[in-house]
């Protein structure tokens, strides 16, 4: 059986890994992702360096048969980076930038065969469209808490769903992991997805 090992702390991709029948081991990498030498990256540029910087922290501790999975999101709004709002005032002035607008959340997924000593990196990018949220919704919203520590200061499967109108792309990859294009990275290292699942 082919071991996943998840280098992320994110309770959500681990929800999704386990919701289609994968149990991820998980190794915390501690990546600094907001490093100096990452912000001249592009939004699309920075998900997968900070992926493949994901996977490579845990690779030496992972065992010799492990698939190392190294994800991270950030939504891109009006070209920039929006990552995590980090505190009530910023995410309050986030939640009124993004009402009645739109942008692109990218995840970069990196998956290292120690096996095969091969290693993938792939991008999911989907655009979003929001409500126009009025400001008692907003108050009510940041003070949940929720929008301080994800990217872009939302979440498709959480509080702010109501407010998320329409999505094109895959649903999973704005939850933090895409499963379809992690299904198409298994298949072109030379596994069958059933082979993954903790049966």
């Amino acid at each position: 059986m082919v071991q996943i090992i998840l280098a992320s702390s994110s309770t959500s991709r681990l929800r999704l890994l386990e919701s289609s029948g994968i149990k991820p081991k998980v190794m915390v990498s501690g990546v600094d992702e907001e490093a100096q030498e990452l912000l001249s990256l592009s939004p699309a540029e920075l998900v997968i360096a900070l992926a493949i910087l994901k996977a490579h922290t845990v690779k030496d501790k992972a065992p010799a048969n492990s698939l190392i999975l190294g994800c991270d999101s950030t939504f891109e709004f009006d070209h920039k980076s929006l990552g995590k709002p980090g505190n009530r005032e910023s995410a309050i002035v986030r939640c009124r930038q993004l009402s009645g607008q739109f942008g692109y959340l990218h995840t970069g997924h990196c998956l290292i065969d120690l096996k095969q000593g091969i290693e993938l990196s792939e991008r999911s990018t989907a655009k979003v469209q929001f409500a126009q949220m009025s400001e008692e919704e907003i108050i009510d919203y940041v003070d949940s808490g929720e929008p301080l520590h994800v990217a872009g200061g939302f979440t498709l499967d959480g509080l702010s769903a109501p407010f998320i109108t329409n999505i094109e792309g895959d649903p999973s990859g704005i939850i933090g992991l895409s499963l379809p294009l992690l299904r198409k990275m298994i298949i072109s290292l030379g596994y069958s997805w059933p082979e993954l699942k903790n049966k």
